[in-house]
């Protein structure tokens, strides 16, 4: 399975997850705990449910349960990991390439940055991952990366430092340019950019970018 989408327990705009499933096709899709809610509701169905279902409703479970061929994988509570990790973790051992995360945003705002920390997963495993809701894309990168106009996600685009900087930054096609700039941490410079050129580009050496593409106004 190339394609996977792991659907986790966060904040889920319903309408916006059936176009990504639409638009990605993906080749598995994975319920982590609670996230098999949203394909209750949606009368989907998962190929693999993976948690230790404590805040699942009992309802989906038993639904699910009584489904033939779907996996599931019951964890115990007492674990190190969160079930959003056991997930990614997952596919990653079953062969994916590309995993896209919906749900992993909302209130909860440790859950929100415990997942983002997931993403170095990705960079660790050569793994592409990326965190979508119906406002943000968020990636994680340690090299450089062009993005296109008629493809971006958003009117914005936010590059925040997640190591404690990130050397010789140089941003081509944006409204803001940069050329060998440091982003150093406890700064907002980069934060709400937009795409000017056909393509933009962003170049550097040195360090790990969080690349946010809004569709929100700023703050």
């Amino acid at each position: 399975m190339k394609q996977v989408i792991i659907v986790s327990g966060g904040t889920l705009d319903d309408a916006f997850a059936e176009r990504a499933f639409r638009e990605i096709k993906p080749d598995a899709a994975i319920a982590a705990d609670s996230g098999m809610g949203y394909f209750y509701r949606s009368g989907k169905k998962p190929d693999i449910i993976i948690g230790d279902f404590d805040s699942v409703k009992s309802e989906a479970l038993s639904y699910f349960r009584e489904q033939p061929d779907i996996e599931i994988r019951e964890l115990v509570p007492e674990k190190d990991d969160t079930d959003t990790e056991a997930a990614i973790r997952l596919a990653i051992s079953r062969g994916a390439e590309e995993i896209t995360l919906l749900g992993a945003t909302g209130s909860r705002l440790d859950h929100v940055l415990g997942n983002i920390e997931l993403l170095g997963i990705g960079l660790q495993c050569g793994v592409s991952i990326c965190m979508c809701d119906a406002n943000n894309r968020i990636r994680m990168t340690d090299r450089g990366m062009k993005l296109r106009r008629d493809e971006q996600f958003g009117t914005y685009v936010s590059l925040i430092p997640y190591t404690e900087q990130v050397e010789h930054l140089t941003l081509t096609g944006f409204k803001y340019p940069l050329t060998d700039a440091c982003l150093k941490g406890f700064c907002s410079l980069g934060v709400s950019n937009e795409i000017k050129e056909e393509e933009a580009e962003i170049v550097f050496d040195g360090g790990v970018l969080l690349v946010i593409e809004s569709r929100d106004a700023c703050c």
